[in-house]
């Protein structure tokens, strides 16, 4: 038994009727109250008839009615005003500060069994099951389960505007600036997403912009600044690159970041950073300014062919500088990489925007750009869909991501709309 479960059961009523004080006396809940989250009585402003009389005050809950006393509330006065002491089970009688008693409801014999026994199966270790509902999730109906995942995709860009808000504060409001940041990170991927930021932030936009029309000298900056082209090379791409690097940085006082930032071991071959960079380059020699072409696009596929960039052809062989493979192909970022730069730093990004701007439209466009692009396919959407939960498109894959992410993993069934259907359905 948990407090957290007395606070859910109070404030859903989830109670047999027919409720009495441990004195006999009848009880009639006719408002539970409003949760505190802060210090103080777990309910405020409740409303209860006890016997003929009707009560306006607070509420205080706990397992035992001795954990007030262990609690130190006996010497609060800012427990004066509880009205009725809920416990699971009275094992002491308590006071209050000025000395009153209050009324004490016992709910061990008004929870019905089936309730206890749905908390307790979803409450059981983490360990047993990713997903605590798996077995009942097919029992949620359809409508609520969809109105609670609209819910979560909002939701789950919130939790990434995190990230937009920490460059939006860094670039002091930039949007161009944040833009370029923030997709310059997510072409690093989870593994090398920093360094990318860091590459980003050590090349000024407009220096990019100044040489847009010249693709290698694109390259030759962002792979200079990265610290990847202080050594000797064998090629002549890379000392091509060199040349430009050198000249650019005479001029412009460039420094560039540490080289041993870069990871390459556990990637595949594609998502090498050379091979990130070069694609980067490409997008960055196609505008000058980026947040205002993205802008007004409102459908996924030009979003898509702006960002399946393709490395320079020198990596059509290549992986890293004067390593030459065996076969030969063009390094496109993919569709499905583009998809991942649209979900994880321009739908966020846009839907901010709006925020910021006041702009309903715009986080309406950020919501159906989601639902133009396919479910995402990874181990946490594989995992619902064994349970028989089928994402329609990403809107819908980041919702279930949301959900383990934040809900799930951290069992919190008694704040998932899931959990509260299964809990009530007794």
């Amino acid at each position: 038994m948990t407090e957290a479960f007395l606070h859910y059961v109070w404030q859903h009523q989830m109670l047999d009727r027919g409720l009495t004080t441990t004195d006999g006396q009848p009880v009639v809940v006719l408002r539970a109250g409003e949760p505190n989250h802060d210090a103080g009585p777990d309910f405020f402003n409740a409303r209860v008839r006890i016997g003929e009389v009707e009560w306006a005050g607070n509420v205080e809950i706990h397992i035992h009615s001795s954990d007030w006393n262990a609690h130190r509330h006996q010497h609060d006065a800012a427990y004066n005003s509880i009205v009725l002491h809920v416990v699971y089970e009275h094992d002491a009688d308590i006071v209050l500060q000025n000395g009153k008693k209050p009324f004490t409801l016992e709910l061990k014999s008004y929870l019905h069994p089936s309730l206890v026994a749905n908390y307790e199966s979803l409450m059981a270790p983490a360990t047993a099951k990713a997903i605590p509902c798996a077995d009942r999730v097919g029992e949620v109906p359809p409508f609520l389960l969809n109105a609670f995942l609209e819910r979560l995709t909002v939701e789950r860009i919130e939790a990434k505007a995190a990230v937009v808000r920490r460059l939006l504060d860094e670039s002091h409001g930039g949007w161009e600036q944040t833009c370029y940041w923030l997709l310059a990170r997510y072409f690093g991927g989870k593994v090398n997403a920093l360094p990318f930021e860091l590459l980003a932030k050590a090349t000024d936009p407009r220096l990019l912009a100044r040489w847009a029309d010249n693709r290698q000298r694109v390259e030759a900056l962002l792979m200079g600044q990265a610290g990847l082209l202080d050594r000797y090379f064998e090629d002549d791409y890379p000392r091509a690159l060199q040349a430009d690097y050198e000249a650019l940085r005479s001029g412009a006082g460039l420094s560039p970041i540490g080289d041993y930032l870069w990871k390459f071991y556990c990637l595949r071959p594609s998502s090498f950073p050379t091979i990130r960079i070069s694609q980067l380059a490409d997008l960055m020699s196609q505008t000058k300014n980026l947040f205002a072409t993205l802008l007004p696009m409102t459908e996924v596929s030009d979003l898509e062919r702006l960002f399946n960039r393709q490395a320079a052809s020198y990596w059509d062989n290549h992986y890293q500088f004067d390593q030459p493979t065996a076969k030969s192909a063009p390094k496109h970022l993919g569709r499905m990489q583009a998809d991942l730069l649209i979900i994880n730093a321009w739908v966020p990004l846009l839907f901010i925007y709006g925020v910021d701007h006041g702009q309903q439209h715009y986080k309406d466009q950020a919501l159906h750009l989601l639902s133009q692009l396919a479910a995402e396919n990874n181990a946490v959407i594989r995992r619902w869909q064994s349970v028989g939960v089928n994402p329609a498109n990403a809107a819908e894959s980041q919702a279930l991501l949301q959900l383990e992410g934040s809900y799930c993993s951290q069992r919190r069934c008694l704040e998932c709309r899931i959990g509260y259907q299964l809990l009530k359905h007794i």
